[in-house]
């Protein structure tokens, strides 16, 4: 048994040098060896062959055994360097994004939203603007928002951060289910969007980024959630069906409940200036998204709020006029960028 385990050995280091032999000098060998005491460690066994095994698919390998250990030790240094920071990599992907900062030098701190979307509102808005309805459509959607408001305001009363919160978790779904829709539709007809994807995706984006801002602000109770899952689920399959049967309808519908939240950032103004609810410091996140003055309070952020409100009023709006003139949405520019 000993001399089939010392010619096994032997044969390996001879395959060692043959296969080294030409990088000079007696470094094969010694290479070799190494190889031999690393083979045996990792093998765990005595058997000829199994080691002989190893050795060869160790022979196959396109890199020496000292450029292999390299990834290891890097590993463990990464490691070491992302101890107390909460942080989920994957090196087996090589995914990481890249270090990003701000115009001050300093670390972008955010995941949800990069600095190159970040914008300052545009506060110079007509709050009385209104359509008035003009056809049987215009006012089914118009009664229908005013009868929902009802239930609201009676849940809500003078509540506004809880009603804002509410709010903004049913704004947020119309500009996902209508670009969803478009998205599908431009797939199946092998048609452009006119960019009507593109600005109803980024109207659900600035509406989640109010719910973002909120909840900072607001902290749900556990009937409120629960009364969100709710109104979401019924919300969205409703206007899921209502934007496949009438895109027009469904514009109109959206264009009046934006005039609604309008109205209702206005009272939450109002309460503000009046003392009833405190002006507190804007969170970090409304601050960094809006590009906010650093020692921004609330009031600023309820306003740069109200803002996108009326624009994304204007969007619907103007989304279901089109439609109403006969038209396609991709027939007309669609306002991107245009919170």
């Amino acid at each position: 048994m000993n001399r089939f385990v010392l010619r096994s050995v032997k044969q390996c280091l001879v395959n060692g040098q043959r296969y080294y032999g030409s990088g000079g000098g007696g470094g094969g060998m010694v290479y070799g060896s190494a190889l031999v005491g690393r083979s045996v460690h990792l093998s765990g066994q005595r058997n000829g062959v199994m080691f002989g095994g190893f050795e060869w698919r160790r022979m196959m390998s396109s890199a020496p055994a000292s450029m292999e250990k390299a990834p290891s030790e890097k590993k463990e240094q990464e490691k070491e360097e992302m101890k107390g920071k909460d942080v989920v990599a994957s090196s087996y992907w090589g995914i990481s994004r890249p270090t990003i900062t701000r115009e001050d030098g300093t670390v972008w701190p955010w995941n949800c939203f990069m600095p190159w979307e970040t914008y300052k509102a545009d506060v110079s808005i007509d709050l009385k603007k209104h359509h008035v309805p003009k056809n049987f459509l215009d006012k089914l959607a118009y009664k229908t928002v005013k009868f929902l408001r009802i239930p609201v305001d009676l849940f809500f009363q003078r509540r506004y951060g809880c009603h804002a919160m509410m709010l903004e978790t049913v704004a947020a779904v119309p500009g996902m289910v209508g670009g969803m829709l478009l998205h599908l539709k431009s797939l199946r007809k092998f048609q452009q969007s006119g960019g009507w994807i593109k600005a109803l995706l980024e109207e659900a984006e600035n509406e989640r980024m109010h719910l973002m801002t909120i909840v900072e602000l607001v902290k749900p109770k556990w009937y409120e959630r629960l009364l969100v899952l709710a109104v979401q689920g019924v919300f969205f399959n409703g206007f899921f069906v209502h934007y496949l049967s009438s895109p027009k309808l469904a514009h109109r519908f959206v264009g009046y409940l934006e005039e609604e939240a309008v109205f209702s950032y206005t009272e939450y103004l109002e309460s503000i200036e009046s003392g009833e609810t405190e002006n507190v410091p804007a969170p970090a996140i409304a601050i960094d998204y809006w590009r906010l003055p650093k020692d921004a309070r609330l009031k600023d952020v309820i306003t740069v709020i109200r803002a996108d409100e009326a624009h994304h009023r204007d969007i619907n709006h103007f989304a279901s006029d089109i439609q109403f003139q006969g038209k396609e949405l991709r027939e007309a520019p669609a306002p991107i960028g245009y919170h």
